[in-house]
């Protein structure tokens, strides 16, 4: 079984937009992650255009379904900026910045953040959040669902 961080940074890279880049590395990440492997199966046996347009339809506009961690208990409310400013100070003390692309609370960026340093913290903090998402994306029955289920049994 892989290390925990290694499943981190799989699940990363599968909840980001299914770009040529994740396709090509689909191989990996089904050896490196098995706890993964429904999902990279699923992955690379649909057409990139279908696979696109499923990450747009689950992960979308809509908040049902957030990859953004302050949104499960704040919401839209002011204190989320309080949030993002505590996710970014998390980053700084262990000497990493936000690219800038993503908000910090992207749970792809906590999950590599996590793979890279260790350290659980967010995503315990967040469990709630993300028992709440996983739970979503299963009655919802997308693949992604897998992933999240993963994720949360290592906490």
């Amino acid at each position: 079984m892989p290390s925990d961080a290694v499943l981190y940074q799989a699940a990363a890279l599968c909840l980001t937009y299914p770009d040529d880049d994740l396709i090509a590395r689909l191989p990996l990440l089904r050896e490196a992650a098995p706890q993964l492997r429904a999902f990279t199966d699923h992955a690379a046996l649909t057409p990139p255009r279908e696979l696109a347009a499923h990450y747009v339809r689950v992960f979308g506009l809509a908040d049902r379904h957030s990859l953004y961690l302050s949104r499960w208990p704040d919401g839209a409310a002011r204190r989320r900026g309080t949030s993002l400013v505590r996710f970014r100070d998390v980053y700084r003390r262990h000497g990493l910045e936000c690219s800038g692309e993503e908000l910090p609370d992207f749970l792809p960026a906590v999950l590599e953040f996590t793979a890279r340093t260790g350290d659980t913290g967010l995503l315990t903090e967040y469990r709630d959040g993300l028992e709440r998402l996983r739970v979503r994306l299963a009655d919802y029955g997308t693949p992604y669902a897998g992933v999240l289920d993963a994720v949360c049994a290592t906490l």
